[in-house]
């Protein structure tokens, strides 16, 4: 069984609000990893994805991200570093962000997740996007899911956030195009279309 990673469960903390999650170091691989055990029996499980009951018949601990993306076939929600370091990932679990890579399907039974399929059924989620769009925030636009899903979040509990507090709230969402003054002058704009 791999050893736990400390370090990284540290880092997690602040990137993922749900409790009880375990990241592990992987047998035989530099780099941190969910332990995640195939073989392991699957169950049913209910689970509320944009609004829409869902059962799945998966084992407890697959990681959400291939949940949404292997068998519901939502594939905005992207992965890029299956460590909960990047933010590519980001959903909202009962309108929390959360790192869908490292969390088990198990901890968001019976909860509402929210994914960039749905973005636009909020009034801030179309703002965000709108901005998005206006500004042309996107150049490769593999980190933009995770991106537009924490702006959400963040502009679901303050609606005037100053310069720092964007880069609080978005500061675990890594662009390797670097559109991070075009990601905050969008957020602002949003921010001015729902006031």
């Amino acid at each position: 069984m791999p050893a736990f990673c400390p370090r990284r469960a540290r880092q997690a903390q602040g990137l993922n609000e749900l409790a009880g999650l375990d990241h592990r170091r992987g047998q035989g691989v530099d780099t941190c990893a969910v332990y995640f055990n195939p073989l392991q029996e699957s169950l049913m499980l209910q689970i509320k994805v944009n609004g829409q009951p869902r059962q799945v018949d998966v084992a407890p601990d697959t990681p959400l991200l291939w949940v949404l993306r292997d068998t519901l076939q939502l594939t905005g929600t992207k992965y890029a570093c299956g460590q909960a370091l990047c933010g590519a990932c980001v959903v909202h679990v009962d309108g929390v962000p959360a790192r869908a890579c490292l969390t088990p399907v198990s901890a968001v039974a019976g909860r509402e997740i929210t994914t960039i399929e749905a973005a636009h059924q909020s009034r801030v989620g179309r703002a965000v996007q709108a901005a998005w769009r206006k500004l042309d925030v996107v150049q490769c636009g593999y980190c933009q899911s995770g991106q537009i899903m924490s702006a959400i979040a963040l502009l679901g509990r303050q609606r005037k956030p100053t310069d720092s507090d964007i880069d609080d709230a978005l500061s675990a969402n890594l662009c390797r195009c670097a559109t991070y003054q075009r990601i905050r002058a969008a957020i602002h704009e949003a921010a001015r279309s729902l006031a």
